[in-house]
């Protein structure tokens, strides 16, 4: 992925090496969120944690990195440009249809760290919160991505930062609160289906940000799309179930297969349109 010579993002917090006390997300369920946000990184938590408390409340704060702190932590400092990468893509795309994007936040923290949806903790993987509008990462998640997840590479860690924004994109646009509306009163399969839904859209809407960034400044490289389909492909639901617990249940999948991943984020990267996006209307998903 050609990155260098990029911008930089000014909407990054690091909190690393902060200490951060409290009980996980306040609550008996804590662990048990735990373990499935683990099993499928890049989830919404708010759909997690639902009832539960917060731990503090507003979120800790944290320093800008300049400048010369992103030139000593490239990993960082790749991560800052492919934000301020997306900022690009989707002021231009909000700003076409009459809308002003409110850009998020990218908080990097290391351990555990509060938000406005509970305290996370690196082994949750990236999530976005809507409540702040806020994206947390730990940076050592890319690490579980090359040994764990068998994806490395730095397309593919594009591609996670990619779908935590593009669940901004699904917030600021007013689809997650929709979703958690249509999910009151429903049965678990039917929740998770929707929940399928928003993440699938999240995958294209990650595809749309790379055909324009691509288009804005020739970032994609060789081999890059296979590394974000390998990406795509290793937390998809029915692979992710097979490994951990030897079977497939289907009716509890959260955030799709692995076909339907990388379906769907091709869908987004052949036509760099949002409305290719459509995973509620589709009549394949």
């Amino acid at each position: 992925m050609r990155w260098r010579g990029g911008r930089r993002s000014s909407n990054i917090e690091d909190r690393r090496g902060q200490k951060v006390g409290g009980r996980l997300l306040g609550g008996g369920i804590g662990t048990i969120v735990l373990v499935l946000v683990a099993m499928y990184f890049g989830v919404d938590p708010t759909f997690l944690i639902q009832g539960t408390q917060s731990t503090g409340g507003a979120s800790t704060s944290g320093s800008q990195p300049t400048a010369e702190d992103l030139k000593n932590d490239p990993m960082a400092d790749m991560i800052s440009v492919v934000m301020a990468d997306t900022e690009d893509v989707w002021n231009a795309i909000f700003s076409s249809q009459g809308q002003q994007y409110r850009e998020p936040t990218l908080v990097l923290f290391s351990g555990a760290t509060r938000s406005a949806c509970g305290l996370g903790q690196a082994a949750m993987g990236p999530f976005y919160c809507p409540a702040d509008q806020k994206a947390y990462i730990d940076l050592s998640f890319y690490q579980d991505m090359r040994t764990r997840f068998k994806a490395p590479g730095d397309f593919a860690q594009a591609y996670v930062l990619a779908h935590e924004v593009g669940h901004h994109v699904q917030n600021l646009l007013g689809i997650s609160s929709e979703v958690r509306r249509m999910q009151q009163g429903r049965g678990k399969a039917e929740v998770n289906q929707l929940s399928v839904q928003l993440e699938l859209q999240a995958d294209c809407l990650a595809g749309v940000w790379a055909n324009r960034a691509d288009k804005a400044r020739s970032i994609l490289e060789s081999g890059d799309v296979e590394e974000a389909l390998n990406a795509a492909s290793a937390i998809g639901d029915d692979r992710l179930q097979r490994q951990s617990q030897g079977r497939v249940v289907p009716e509890s999948f959260t955030h799709g297969t692995s076909e339907q991943r990388q379906r769907w984020f091709r869908a987004g990267l052949a036509s760099g349109d949002p409305d290719n996006c459509d995973t509620f209307g589709a009549a394949r998903l």
